[in-house]
């Protein structure tokens, strides 16, 4: 469940800022799932609820499905989406928000913002850890800082969105992580799971806004991005290794 590059090189993933390579979901063969959607970075959900708390930590709870899972708007109710195994060629790890008896609420990827989604507890196909590690944007500010086990270890300077394509606010989560064959911009790119409020698109990808880090020191502390947030060398490092699913917490 390690945040860290992928071993094999690929494209990068198409940002709010960047590019991509768009990698095949695993698809459940089961007839209840196999007409449903996708719960990835590149679908749009209907008829899910919003996170209850987008402002909270949820407390380092994070779950990976180990074969497509079944989402439903409620917990018992019909599935309306399939939470993939992986997501742009990680594994899927998503924060736990809310839990029931035999059921946990789930942020996912998908738009729009803050979409989120019960899955069944039971059985042998989830697997749950913990991440003692929370991000923190502040876009009015342009400060990021990483805690663990609620303690600060870090605070960069960083660039966000420009006022036309603002950072989105709100609790996402670290969703993948991609080294790309040939970095232009960034050795590394940390898709998170929300995506720009003001543009569909960027260079043909779904606007995933993403951490990741620029060649040019001097956009550091300015609202210039288009959505994304472009980090130092170092903070890159160390976001690097925190765990897939970690929350991030993003305000304005």
């Amino acid at each position: 469940m390690a945040g860290a590059a992928l071993a094999m090189a690929v494209s990068t993933v198409m940002t709010g800022c960047g590019t991509s390579h768009k990698t095949g979901f695993n698809r459940s063969p089961a007839s209840e799932t196999a007409k449903l959607p996708q719960a990835t970075t590149y679908t749009t959900l209907r008829g899910l609820p919003q996170d209850p708390n987008p402002s909270a930590d949820n407390g380092g709870t994070v779950v990976h499905p180990t074969v497509a899972l079944p989402v439903s708007a409620t917990p018992g109710g019909p599935p309306v989406a399939v939470l993939p195994t992986t997501e742009l060629g990680s594994p899927t790890w998503v924060p736990v928000v809310q839990t029931r008896p035999g059921w946990q609420g789930i942020l996912l990827p998908s738009r729009p913002n803050h979409t989120a989604g019960w899955i069944a507890t039971t059985g042998d196909k989830l697997q749950t850890a913990h991440s003692s590690y929370v991000v923190g944007v502040d876009t009015s500010t342009r400060r990021l800082t990483l805690l663990k086990s609620g303690q600060k270890l870090r605070t960069w300077t960083v660039a966000v969105g420009a006022p036309k394509t603002p950072t989105p606010t709100g609790r996402t989560f670290v969703l993948a992580s991609l080294a790309p064959s040939n970095p232009t911009y960034s050795p590394l790119i940390l898709p998170v799971g929300t995506h720009s409020d003001t543009l569909d698109t960027f260079g043909g990808g779904p606007g995933t806004v993403a951490f990741h880090g620029w060649p040019q020191k001097s956009v550091f502390g300015k609202a210039v991005t288009h959505g994304c947030v472009r980090v130092p060398s170092d903070a890159l490092t160390q976001l690097s290794k925190i765990p897939l699913g970690t929350p991030v917490l993003i305000t304005g």
